[in-house]
């Protein structure tokens, strides 16, 4: 089981360190993940720094209805590009 998404913070340019509720962080470069319909906008730095983490599935979000699921940032920060 993948542990929660409990913290997100803008570090820099397109990345994001995130917390998960193991103690797990790190910081995850999303600058090649940004391709997409939902995404494209987000090439926007003022746009992407808008994300919240969902109350309920611990989803890094953003208010055009782009979202990464935690597993995909968990292991981005086990396995860092």
């Amino acid at each position: 089981m993948i542990p929660k998404l409990v913290e997100a913070q803008y570090a820099r340019g397109f990345t994001i360190h995130v917390r998960f509720s193991d103690g797990t962080e790190g910081d995850v470069d999303l600058s090649q993940e940004l391709y997409g319909e939902l995404f494209e906008p987000l090439k926007d730095r003022a746009a992407f720094k808008d994300f919240t983490i969902h109350p309920e599935f611990h989803t890094l979000c953003w208010p055009n209805g782009a979202d990464l699921a935690p597993e995909f940032l968990y292991e981005k920060v086990l396995i860092p590009a």
